[in-house]
């Protein structure tokens, strides 16, 4: 970013939070890593102000740990934390999927049927970050779809948390996915509660051990937060 392109103090929290939410889902900062408020603020071209009202959204999302009095680093995301994870997943999306499937209308069945076409379209591109984004956003509109506030509230905070598991755990099969997303639009679009409930939670279930087994390859075995945030070493 060039210097004075982005003044007003909400876009610069704004931009710094856009930009490390992405290198955060895309892997670019790993899980577990220091985040160096003045390397940062440096690289973001915004000052520490914006930036730490960035890391304060990112770690409401669950994607960034603060640490009071040491510093922040990207959150942890070990096995346990996968299997969290999935625990909410398979009970509130099929959840979702159920209501979605019993309010379905010619207009939701539309913009679900839109948001499986990105998925078409990024499975044949073979693109990873585009892959976890279209399937994060495939499950994000079923939620919307359900049209219960209370549900969405509830499962808003994990919706960068799916799409950073997504991305983490790539080497899946993504053409198998995308044809249990054929299978659950289907049976929303039909308005089968039943099958679409049993359908998301048979989906998500799927993904639960071979995510918490990639887990074990891209965490530590124990993090210590405070240990990480202290750390002097500037990254390079």
């Amino acid at each position: 970013m060039k210097a004075g392109v982005v003044s007003e103090p909400g876009s610069l929290r704004d931009f710094a939070y856009a930009s490390l939410r992405q290198r955060i889902v895309e892997v670019s900062l790993k899980p577990g890593e220091r985040l160096v408020e003045r390397d940062l603020a440096g690289e973001l071209n915004v000052s520490r102000i914006p930036l730490r009202e960035a890391l304060r959204m990112l770690a409401a999302e669950g994607l960034v740990l603060l640490v009071p009095g040491k510093g922040a680093l990207v959150s942890p995301f070990t096995p346990a934390d996968v299997r969290d994870l999935f625990d909410v997943r398979e009970v509130l999306e099929s959840l979702a999927a159920r209501l979605a499937a019993g309010r379905a209308s010619a207009a939701s069945v539309a913009r679900l049927e839109k948001r499986l076409e990105e998925c078409r379209a990024a499975t044949a591109s073979a693109d990873a970050p585009r892959i976890a984004a279209a399937n994060a956003a495939f499950h994000a509109e079923i939620i919307e779809l359900a049209d219960n506030p209370l549900l969405t509230s509830l499962m808003s905070p994990l919706a960068s948390r799916t799409e950073w598991l997504f991305r983490l755990t790539s080497s899946r099969d993504p053409a198998e996915q995308c044809s249990e997303h054929e299978e659950l639009f289907a049976l929303i679009a039909a308005g089968d509660g039943d099958g679409a409930a049993a359908s998301a939670y048979a989906h998500i279930a799927a993904g639960r051990a071979p995510s918490a087994a990639l887990a074990s390859t891209w965490s530590e075995p124990v993090v210590d937060p405070e240990a990480v945030a202290k750390r002097r070493r500037r990254r390079t």
